[in-house]
């Protein structure tokens, strides 16, 4: 029954940190011009804490797909984070999932 409750602590977290991340992406897209400009920073920020929150594959191909998801202009509206986190946690069969 512990284990359980970490796993579902850790999937709360990540959600909470997602949905934080993906706020911080899109306050960018609010400021006209400007806020494409930050998105050179942001990006590689945001690829890297993808690849780092999530491991393996799923990981770092989250993380390049939010690295382009980020740097091309008006694509910040599209929350990475967050859907990440719903194909890891619905989509893919984690071991030792409810078992």
């Amino acid at each position: 029954m512990q284990d359980l409750k970490v796993v579902e602590d850790n999937r709360m977290s990540k959600l909470i940190i997602g949905l934080i991340l993906d706020g911080i992406g899109m306050i960018s897209f609010s400021i006209p011009l400007l806020g494409e400009f930050s998105d050179v920073i942001w990006a590689p920020i945001a690829g890297i804490i993808m690849t780092r929150m999530y491991k393996g594959r799923v990981g770092k191909v989250a993380g390049i797909l939010t690295f382009l998801e980020e740097i091309i202009p008006f694509t910040d509206v599209i929350p990475s984070f967050t859907l990440t986190w719903i194909y890891t946690y619905f989509f893919t069969r984690q071991p030792n999932d409810f078992e």
